[in-house]
């Protein structure tokens, strides 16, 4: 690739705002509303009741105001304590001491009640489990089938340490979207991702669309990346086929985590999503405060008819 090339497609974008590594001051683009309403209370209740985790509140995800109001949340299987401990990710980290059998049903259950035609279910990783949780995947695929028949299901799922007879047991279940998201660029894995592996995530996205499902993955700027590696990433994920893609703004959860590099400007990320659609992708979410699950069956509307 030649960078000059590349440099000149984002000739004419407004320059991000340097931010200084103790900054945490976001810019205007990034203010949310609180969480309010009664559609909220309701989602909180039922989390609550049913004794389930969400991701919108384990990762301290900027959208939850706005989801939960819209009486959708993103649900988190096999616990609140991840394996790993990635320098960006708000979930904790440490030894699971559990496995609840009882979960799936009670996630189908929450889908019923709060009568979601579209579900996002994601996990925490579970490394020490010797198929990573993906029986307890694939039985909560089915119970949610079982009990919401006409729910469309997208997961996004770790990488089971790349043990892809675990990833068979998930594929089969079918799930409507798979997603399995690469974070960052390959040059920053080491700092962002350190269990993870590129080439293994990609390796497990072209086994997805192999298998014929819908595939989806996603990644944040802001950790150190430059335009021209975005790009490059881009072209990585369409080479393995990927159908869906969202880009979003990384946003330092505590001072124990990463530092935030820079803030990108909106039309940065259009730009980005120009160049997505320009390669291919069926679609591509770019922005600020975009995250994986974020609108997320508008995201697939073009795939899946929910």
């Amino acid at each position: 690739m030649n960078p000059k090339k590349n440099a000149d497609i984002f000739v004419d974008i407004k320059p991000a705002p340097k931010v200084a590594a103790e900054s945490v001051r976001k810019p205007d683009w990034l203010k949310v509303s609180l969480p309010t309403g009664t559609g909220y209370k309701k989602v909180k209740n039922i989390i609550e009741t049913y004794k389930l985790n969400t991701v919108c509140e384990s990762a301290a995800c900027p959208n939850r105001g706005e989801c939960w109001s819209s009486s959708t949340a993103t649900f988190m299987i096999l616990g609140n304590v991840c394996t790993r401990s990635c320098g960006f990710c708000n979930v904790i980290t440490g030894r699971p001491t559990e496995l609840d059998l009882d979960e799936p049903q009670r996630v189908a259950e929450a889908v019923d009640l709060m009568q979601l035609s579209y579900v996002v279910i994601t996990s925490v990783n579970r490394d020490e489990l010797k198929d990573g949780g993906a029986s307890v995947w694939a039985e909560t695929i089915k119970q949610v089938r079982q009990r919401c028949p006409e729910t469309k299901i997208e997961v996004l799922i770790p990488d089971f340490c790349g043990n892809w007879d675990a990833l068979k047991t998930v594929v089969s279940e079918k799930p409507d979207v798979l997603n399995h998201n690469v974070e960052t660029i390959p040059r920053l894995y080491l700092k962002v991702r350190p269990q993870g592996n590129f080439q293994r995530s990609l390796d497990l996205l072209r086994q997805v669309k192999e298998a014929g499902l819908v595939s989806k993955s996603g990644f944040m700027v802001g950790l150190g990346e430059t335009d021209e590696e975005v790009v490059e990433l881009m072209k990585e994920l369409k080479a393995v086929n990927v159908d869906l893609v969202t880009i979003g703004q990384y946003m330092q959860p505590t001072h124990d985590h990463l530092n935030v590099e820079r803030w990108v400007h909106p039309d940065t990320f259009n730009k980005y999503r120009e160049i997505g659609l320009s390669m291919g992708f069926e679609n591509v979410f770019s922005g600020p405060l975009v995250r994986s699950s974020y609108h997320a069956g508008e995201q697939s509307a073009k795939l899946v008819s929910a």
